[in-house]
This record gives structure tokens, C-alpha cells and sequence, in this order.
């Protein structure tokens, strides 16, 4: 049986805000000198980015709101991943909001293959944390932050150098669909809401 090695990406796109592109760009370059790590923060900049031959590029989106359109998806040799601020049971936007709505009791952070439509691609791995009985959305973000942040650190040496698709946990993602609209909905306070109702939505939403 013959044993395909492994090569590393020649460049990685790295999608992302302002504030981490400069950190997590160094981060990669550090584990390997030779790749070339090019940090977008918004659609046109990928779009840029993306121009041309995809051959040998990875994709890595890490807290970004930019939907990434299907044909690039399609271009790159192998999987494209995203680092998401919630865990399966909470695809979409406004994660952490709706999980201290719902009132539950453990948060986390995914990291998963990226596919045309969000927060759908298969699952690489997820990191669980508790959500203590008094937090709002805030301190539920920052500990997510704080966790993405980490398992980016722990996968970055294999982001770097080896483009062999990462295995799946067999995970899947909830048929739910957390949505800017209906947060902003949660975030009115109506006449007829109870003062238990008022103390929910202002935890979770703000």
C-alpha cells in the first residue's frame, strides 16, 4: 500500500477582524517561515485574496461574520475551516446571547469545516466550558474569546504545515438557526413582559 505524505499550504487566507489579523498571522508564520499568510477582514479583501489559482491555499475564517461565497469554497484544493463562537447546539449569530436565554449551563467553541451554507460543514472539534447561573452574554463571549483563541494556538503548528484534511468528531450541528433578527426581537422590552421575562432578555441581550 503506498503512504501519500503529507505537503503544507503555500499560503493561507486568513479571514478575520482587525484586531487578531496582526496575532494570529504571527502566530502561523512562526510555525512555518516559508508559508505566506495573507489576513482579510471583510468580503471584498477575500475576494481579492481569492483571485487566481487556488491551488496549494487554505482557507481559515476565525470569528468572522463574512459568509464565504460557495465558488471559493469549491476552488481550494482541500477544506477550508472556521472557528465558530459557539458549539453545535448554537450555529449562527449571537451565539452566546441565546445560550444564556435558553438558560443553559455549558458553552463552548467549534471548529469545523467551512460549506456553503453557515455553520453546517462537518465538525473537527469542540471545546466545552460551564456558564455560570448569573452570567450574561458578556461574560459568556469573553470566555469564548478567550477558549477560540486557545484552540486556535493548538491547531496552528497543523494549519501551517500539513494540508491533510482533518478528521470529523461525527458531531452534528442543531437544526437551529441563531439569527440576528430574532435577537434584535429579544432585545425589545414590550409592556406586557414579566419583570422574570425583562431580567432574561437583559442578561442574554443586553
Amino acid at each position: 500500500m503506498s503512504v501519500v505524505a503529507s505537503r503544507m499550504p503555500s499560503k493561507l487566507i486568513l479571514l478575520t477582524g482587525e484586531v487578531e489579523a496582526p496575532h494570529l498571522s504571527k502566530m502561523l508564520r512562526k510555525q512555518s517561515s516559508s508559508l505566506i499568510v495573507e489576513a482579510v477582514t471583510n468580503a471584498p479583501g477575500l475576494s481579492a485574496a481569492a483571485q487566481g489559482d487556488l491551488a496549494g491555499v487554505r482557507l481559515v475564517s476565525f470569528l468572522s461574520d463574512v459568509i464565504v461565497p460557495a465558488a471559493i469554497l469549491s476552488a481550494l484544493d482541500g477544506p477550508a475551516y472556521n472557528f465558530h463562537p459557539g458549539p453545535p447546539a448554537y450555529p449562527g449569530s449571537f451565539v452566546a446571547g441565546f445560550a444564556v436565554y435558553d438558560g443553559a449551563t455549558e458553552f463552548g467553541v467549534t471548529l469545523h469545516e467551512m460549506a456553503p451554507s453557515v455553520d453546517s460543514g462537518s465538525i473537527i472539534d469542540v471545546w466545552h466550558f460551564p456558564i455560570p447561573e448569573d452570567a450574561k452574554f458578556l461574560d459568556v463571549e469573553r470566555v469564548s474569546y478567550a477558549t477560540a483563541l486557545q484552540m486556535f494556538a493548538d491547531y496552528a503548528p497543523y494549519l501551517a504545515t500539513d494540508d491533510t484534511p482533518l478528521p470529523h468528531t461525527g458531531e452534528r450541528w442543531s437544526d437551529r438557526q441563531c439569527t440576528r433578527a430574532e435577537a434584535e426581537r429579544l432585545k425589545r422590552i414590550e409592556a406586557d413582559l414579566s419583570e422574570e421575562e425583562i431580567v432574561r432578555r437583559y442578561r442574554a441581550f443586553g
